[in-house]
């Protein structure tokens, strides 16, 4: 761990610009740190932000007492992005705490670093910056301000994006990564991906998106051309067909209708993707299997039956990824129509399966039968025990 201890020697300076930990060993405990600087009386401190649960917590610290409190929090996170007006660090951490660190030198101009100590919010994506696809879908007006009934959806677009910085260590570095995104509809999203991988951090990226919408895919295929988005692809098609990869890196999923989740997740899970982020939608199936005597009270109210049953098929989506060999969190996110808040699947393949008998114990007391399991058994041959 001697040279992460002197990477942040080398790095906690005035150069500095943000930094992020993430994916925690245990759950229960802090879930991310962001690091930035700020100035307070001409002497340079680093704020940390620590996320616990819904509440954040912070401290200023001076560099030589956050570099030793960065030590103690990289033995619990499995990940960090630092960011200089330089470079661009991404650090993973082991089990046995073998420390690996990918060093990428800054595109473009030397960035600017803020020390101000009440500031906005760092949004990746920033205010008073033309953003093309923004500014064509509404977003943002050709000065590159917000526009005000819009802020919303470029909060929504931004907290997305940190989902995708949060799981770049897991991404290839050295070829081209390809990314499904299924059911893109209008595509903010897909746009917001393409524009921070390819244009703002470098990537070689190839993205397909899928949708039924013939005319929503039209549009998009006219924007991708005039953005000169070459590797920016839009096809109509249904998840459950679709058979024009054969190996991908990373799955997206918004919004995808009851079982059509399970179909992407199950061609995720086939192509071998790295990374799996999936917002599910309209969670009906298992609200008509589901039975249980001692539940039985509370299951003959039909809004709460509805809200557990949705609650219980992404909570065992997320236990079925685990059986093939990801890690997998089911974090908040926000829903891009301005519904109620929604939820997350995260995986992260890792090649360690995960028994499933209890799994299996908790199928047989509720009396359901998933989609996803059949097609994880069925469909694709993958044996879901050990």
């Amino acid at each position: 761990m001697e040279n992460l201890r002197q990477l942040f020697k080398d790095n906690l300076n005035t150069d500095f610009i943000t930094a992020v930990l993430s994916n925690p060993r245990q759950k229960g405990h802090v879930s991310k740190v962001r690091v930035r600087p700020l100035m307070k009386g001409g002497m340079l401190f680093f704020q940390l932000e620590e996320q616990k649960g819904t509440q954040a917590f912070h401290r200023n610290l001076n560099a030589e007492e956050t570099c030793e409190e960065l030590m103690q929090y990289m033995e619990e996170m499995k990940q960090m992005q630092m960011e200089t007006r330089r470079f661009f660090f991404s650090i993973l951490v082991s089990k046995k705490g073998k420390v690996t660190i990918k060093k990428k030198a800054q595109t473009g101009t030397v960035k600017e670093v803020d020390f101000s100590h009440d500031r906005k919010k760092r949004y990746i994506l920033k205010e008073g910056t033309k953003i093309p696809f923004l500014v064509d879908l509404g977003v943002m007006t050709e000065e590159g301000k917000i526009i005000k009934s819009r802020f919303d959806k470029f909060r929504q677009i931004n907290r997305f994006l940190e989902f995708i910085e949060d799981v770049l260590p897991q991404l290839p570095g050295d070829r081209e990564i390809t990314i499904l995104d299924f059911g893109c509809g209008k595509s903010y999203l897909t746009f917001a991906i393409y524009y921070y991988l390819h244009e703002l951090k470098g990537y070689n990226i190839r993205i397909i998106g899928l949708d039924l919408k013939a005319d929503v895919i039209r549009r998009c295929n006219e924007l991708s051309k005039k953005y000169g988005y070459q590797k920016l692809k839009f096809l109509e098609g249904n998840i459950a067909d679709y058979t024009g990869v054969n190996a991908v890196d990373m799955v997206v999923t918004l919004h995808a209708c009851d079982t059509a989740t399970d179909f992407a997740l199950a061609k995720a899970v086939e192509w071998n993707a790295k990374v799996i982020l999936s917002v599910p939608c309209c969670q009906h199936e298992l609200n008509g299997q589901i039975q249980n005597d001692i539940l039985k009270p509370v299951l003959k109210y039909g809004l709460i039956k509805e809200r557990m049953a949705a609650l219980i098929t992404d909570a065992l989506r997320a236990e079925y990824l685990e059986g093939q060999g990801y890690e997998t969190q089911i974090l908040e996110f926000i829903d891009m129509e301005h519904t109620p808040k929604n939820i997350l699947i995260r995986g992260i393949k890792n090649g360690q399966r995960q028994n499933m008998e209890a799994v299996e114990r908790c199928e047989e007391a509720l009396h359901v039968s998933p989609t996803l399991k059949h097609l994880l058994e069925t469909v694709h041959g993958v044996e879901m025990k050990e």
